[in-house]
């Protein structure tokens, strides 16, 4: 299992150790950096999860820190600033920040803030892995999950049974599909005469696909044996 990689970037010595004391003791292995580009270099060489900056720091200030960190990462970032006003906070937050923290501080509130931080990460980093489509090709895009479909990014509307169809077959590539075997798997009966059934759904679904309009036919007849997926 991964270790949670925490940043600690402040130019105050006896702050960074008794953060980086505390974080431990909750089994987070930290990273310190004494300014702004040893931060900078820090999330350029190591895995972090979450970074914990001060504002006012040496050669690169915490704004500029996150600003740099902002065109690459996603990672939570929490201030820790001595700047206590309103329009300081209100300022660390639109600059990228997801929390801020003044001095003096609670560690322990510090730890709470990290904790709830890193759980929203993962939330949001589950939510957006379930988004993703379990299937792709050509333009096609298939999210088991939600039942959807989009084309080039436009969503394709399906009947419950097209999405079915499609979905099986995608789910082998090249594979060849009887009109019995789809219409025993979606939908679930003995086959008698399903295959006209079958073969007006794969015309539906080609059209909706917008098949006659592409050269690579996401759906290929196999004539006498039955459909694969070309993708």
């Amino acid at each position: 299992m991964k270790r949670i990689t925490i940043l600690i970037a402040d130019d105050e010595l006896e702050i960074a150790e008794l953060i980086e004391l505390h974080l431990h003791k909750e089994g987070y292995d930290v990273i310190k950096a004494s300014n702004g580009l040893e931060a900078v270099q820090a999330v350029q060489t190591y895995a972090i999860d979450l970074a914990i900056l001060d504002i006012m720091m040496p050669k690169l200030d915490g704004y500029e820190v996150t600003r740099q960190i902002r065109e690459q990462h996603t990672m939570p970032i929490i201030f820790l600033s001595a700047k206590t006003s309103d329009l300081d906070k209100i300022a660390g937050l639109v600059r990228g920040a997801d929390d801020y923290m003044t001095k003096p501080f609670n560690p322990m509130e510090l730890v709470a803030r990290v904790n709830a931080q890193l759980r929203r990460s993962m939330q949001l980093s589950q939510a957006a892995e379930a988004n993703k489509p379990v299937l792709e090709a050509g333009g096609l895009a298939i999210y088991p999950d939600q039942r959807t479909v989009t084309l080039y990014g436009q969503t394709v509307e399906l009947t419950p049974k097209e999405f079915d169809i499609l979905y099986l077959l995608a789910r082998s590539p090249k594979k060849v599909y009887s009109a019995e075997h789809i219409f025993q798997q979606v939908w679930g009966e003995a086959y008698y005469e399903g295959g006209n059934t079958v073969m007006v759904h794969i015309r539906t679904l080609r059209k909706k696909l917008g098949e006659d309009m592409h050269k690579n036919k996401l759906i290929k007849t196999i004539w006498g044996v039955g459909y694969t997926f070309n993708g």
